[in-house]
């Protein structure tokens, strides 16, 4: 009994329900979002001026119209529709076509609350009726209400201004719309002006714009969302030529590509350091004080990169592509000529010339548009010109991030005031795949650089120092020397190499008088020998003959003795 009346009154659980969600079409804001926006019921929209909740209340309208082939309506309460279309023409929104293929109303109601004259009881019997034709006319399933405090601002008391912006939202949900009602932030901070419409929405959106160091940034932040999880933290976001964008850091994943390829940098000492090269798709991080050549170390890298047909892109913060290709030019690299095939593109602009949230998004555009396979950001350091260390971070992190979930090979440098190995460079080191650390050596009156890789995940990198040179020739790696009092560089270096030079010369010369030596010594010998030999040699001849000459002498005595004896007795 107990098992059936289990089965027939399920429990309520994720399973049960799921909020539908309709998404906007907005870079970034569905991915916080969980999806984008509560389907069938009402979302506000509130921020001070100049904020962007009406572009992003037309972007919704608009990708639901060209991307999800969800007609929408959008009412206006002061803004004419001619002057909207106008505003919104540089953003890529094409408001009259779509209104002429039947996928976008703009219904204008521009309402003077100072010339309204309320007689009686005051409802919103016409705006539904005007909201109704308007959906049935193109089917609509997106409507954006834009502002609505002008329309709440006709009433004269907050029970009756509540009760009928219930009454709207309840009108909208009935129909199955998925609704966006544009807000104003009250003038001491307050969510919106009047303090209710918060209340009644299912999901509220809040839109700011800061000013730090001169810079504009604006953000975004998900205040409630019933009935759903998301992001809970600000967001930065960008308006362009591309429409609105967000940039969720929070929300990005960590799925990227990790595979075995290596690549060159340019330098075969330095591919041999790292054990082969870079992996394709890592990111690596030049580090070193002012003047030890890290930009040079990218422009070589982006250029052995265009050797092998790849684009790459080069992101600079100081230099102008002219200074720079000058520059590079007297170390035997060629920018110019990689750009006038196509392969290199230089984008140089100040980091205060907008935001870092701006700047990020034009450099995705241009990725987008160029499609490089190695990056080149020379330097972020500059990035604390505009934000603060956490913000700062925060960019930087993104960007890396960016590059990694499009298989793009970042290489970033960064100014160091002090010697920072076992430090933090600008937060970023520790999710950096490849460090290589330069820094400047000053013995006996000069100053030479010296390169070594502080880590290469997944390498089995050189622990060695090496000297780095900037040469006529190009830049190259040069092992150094160890000394008496340590390492030894530069001038130092070549005069101590002559010195061993020398000593090995001289020590190869006494070698070669003492096997000289040895030799005459050796032939001496031989001679001598040779002459013992030949004393012996006739000595033996000399006694074989005697000895022959004795036994010829005995054998004669021994013949005449028998000779007498034979004799002797033939006497008797």
């Amino acid at each position: 009994m107990q098992s059936s009346l289990s089965e027939s009154n399920p429990q309520p659980g994720p399973e049960c329900y799921r909020l539908e969600k309709a998404p906007t079409g907005i870079k970034g804001f569905d991915e916080i979002s969980g999806g984008g926006l509560p389907r069938g019921r009402c979302t506000l929209v509130s921020g001070a001026a100049g904020s962007g909740k009406t572009i992003f209340g037309l972007e919704f309208l608009v990708q639901g119209a060209t991307t999800y082939a969800e007609p929408g309506v959008l009412m206006c309460f002061e803004e004419s529709s001619l002057n909207l279309s106008q505003d919104v023409s540089s953003l890529g929104f094409n408001l009259p076509e779509l209104v002429r293929n039947k996928q976008l109303v703009i219904e204008s109601c521009r309402i003077n609350p100072a010339e309204v004259v309320t007689v009686g009881d005051f409802d919103l019997e016409g705006l539904f009726l005007r909201l109704e034709q308007a959906i049935e006319a193109v089917g609509a399933k997106r409507v954006v209400l834009d502002p609505i405090e002008t329309l709440l601002a006709t009433y004269g008391n907050t029970p009756t201004m509540r009760g009928e912006l219930l009454r709207l939202f309840d009108w909208l949900n009935e129909r199955g719309l998925t609704s966006v009602v544009i807000g104003e932030r009250g003038r001491q901070g307050e969510l919106t002006r009047f303090g209710v419409e918060e209340y009644v929405s299912d999901c509220v959106i809040m839109l700011d714009q800061r000013v730090e160091n001169e810079i504009s940034t604006r953000r975004l932040r998900l205040v409630k969302y019933r009935g759903s999880a998301h992001g809970t933290n600000e967001f930065p976001f960008t308006i362009s030529s591309r429409g609105f964008i967000v940039l969720p850091i929070t929300a990005v994943k960590l799925v990227y590509s990790a595979g075995k390829e290596r690549i060159s940098t340019g330098l075969s000492q330095l591919d041999q350091m790292l054990g082969g090269g870079l992996y394709r798709h890592s990111s690596v991080l030049i580090s070193g004080h002012t003047g030890t050549g890290k930009t040079t170390l990218i422009a070589n890298f982006l250029c052995e990169a265009a050797r092998r047909g790849e684009r790459s892109l080069f992101v600079s913060s100081e230099e102008s592509p002219e200074q720079l290709v000058r520059d590079m030019a007297s170390v035997a690299i060629d920018l110019q000529h990689w750009i006038d095939v196509g392969l290199l593109k230089i984008w140089a602009e100040r980091t205060t010339s907008q935001g870092m949230e701006e700047r990020l998004a034009r450099m995705e555009n241009l990725i987008e548009e160029f499609q490089p396979l190695l990056v080149g950001l020379d330097t972020i350091g500059s990035l604390g010109q505009v934000g603060q260390d956490p913000a700062v971070n925060a960019t930087v992190v993104r960007t890396i991030d960016l590059l990694r979930s499009r298989g793009i090979t970042a290489v970033l440098t960064v100014l160091t005031h002090a010697d920072v190995e076992k430090g933090d460079v600008v937060g970023v080191s520790a999710i950096i795949d490849t460090w290589l650390l330069v820094k400047n050596l000053e013995t006996d009156g000069e100053r030479n650089r010296l390169l070594y890789i502080v880590k290469s995940r997944g390498s089995n990198h050189s622990n060695q120092v090496r000297e780095f040179r900037l040469t006529s020739q190009g830049p190259e790696l040069v092992d150094v020397v160890i000394g008496p009092e340590g390492v030894i560089t530069g001038s130092s270096r070549l005069i101590f190499e002559d010195k061993q030079k020398r000593l090995a010369l001289s020590s190869l010369n006494e070698m070669k008088r003492k096997h000289r030596s040895l030799q005459r010594h050796r032939l001496e010998i031989e001679s001598q020998i040779e002459l013992l030999r030949s004393q012996f040699q006739e000595d033996s001849d000399e006694l074989e003959l005697i000895t022959l000459e004795e036994e010829s002498a005995v054998e004669t005595e021994a013949s005449l003795g028998l000779l007498r004896s034979q004799h002797r007795g033939e006497i008797q």
